[in-house]
C-alpha cells in the first residue's frame, strides 16, 4: 500500500527536490503541495495524506503554528496525518515547539534522501525519526529544567530499567544502540519504550527525550 505524502515548503526547488526522491520510491506518492502554511493546513485536510512534510518559516502562517491547527482541535478533520517537520539547524527552537505540538520528528533539509524517506517511514509506523545528534544538540541547548518534580521524584515513575533507556534516548540513542548496550533484544527495548510512553504520559521518543531533559534526569 503505498503511502501518501503533501509537501509544503515555500521554496518551489525544495518541494521539486523532494518530490523526485519520494516519488522514486516504489511505496510513496506525493499527492499534493503547498507554498504556504494555511494552504499547506487546507491541503491536508483535504487530501488527507499519510505524512505532511512541514516547513517551518513559511508566509501566511509558519509551520509551527500549522503544525499546531493540524493536530489540535482546529484539525479534526486531519487528524490521522502525521506531520514531519523540515528545518534548517538555525530553527533548533520552531522545531522544538512543533514537537511539542504533536509532530513525528523532523529532518534537516541538508540530511540526504535516504533519511527524508526513513522520516517518512517512520512517521507513518507511529514512531518518530529524529538525527540523534541533533536530538542532543536540540534539548541542550532549549531546555530548562521545569522542576515541577525534582529528578528523584519523576525517576521513581520508573522502573531502574525504564529509567536507564530513558537517559539513553535522552543522549540521543537509536533503539539498536540502546538494545546493544544493555544487552537486551530490540523487542524488549521497545516495549520499555511503550510502557514509559503510557507513564510518563508521551506521544513519542522525542516527548520521552524532552521530559527526561526538563526533569534534570540528564544534563
Amino acid at each position: 500500500m503505498s503511502v501518501s505524502v503533501v509537501i509544503a515548503d515555500d521554496q518551489e526547488m525544495v518541494r521539486t527536490g523532494f518530490r523526485l526522491i519520494l516519488d522514486g520510491q516504489d511505496d510513496i506518492s506525493v499527492i499534493g503541495q503547498a507554498s504556504d502554511g494555511l494552504e499547506a493546513v487546507e491541503t491536508v485536510r483535504q487530501l488527507k495524506p499519510d505524512v505532511c512534510l512541514m516547513d517551518i518559516r513559511m508566509p501566511k502562517l509558519d509551520g509551527l503554528e500549522a503544525t499546531k491547527r493540524l493536530r489540535q482541535g482546529q484539525g479534526a478533520a486531519a487528524s490521522g496525518t502525521k506531520i514531519v517537520i523540515v528545518t534548517t539547524f538555525d530553527l533548533d527552537e520552531y522545531v522544538y515547539g512543533a514537537l511539542r505540538a504533536g509532530a513525528s520528528g523532523f529532518v534537516v533539509k541538508n540530511s540526504g534522501p535516504r533519511l527524508l524517506v526513513e522520516a517518512v517511514h517512520a512517521a507513518v509506523n507511529g514512531d518518530s525519526l529524529i538525527s540523534p545528534s541533533v536530538t542532543v544538540r536540540l534539548l541542550e541547548h532549549l531546555s530548562r529544567p521545569s522542576r515541577a518534580e525534582t529528578a528523584v521524584a519523576a525517576a521513581r515513575r520508573l522502573t531502574p530499567q525504564e529509567l536507564k533507556v530513558v537517559t539513553l534516548v535522552a543522549r540521543g540513542r537509536t533503539n539498536n544502540e540502546i538494545a546493544e548496550q544493555m544487552v537486551l533484544s530490540l523487542s524488549t527495548i521497545k516495549s520499555h519504550l511503550s510502557r514509559v510512553q503510557d507513564k510518563l504520559p508521551a506521544r513519542n521518543r522525542v516527548e520521552i527525550a524532552a521530559w527526561a531533559w526538563e526533569h534534570g534526569i540528564v544534563s
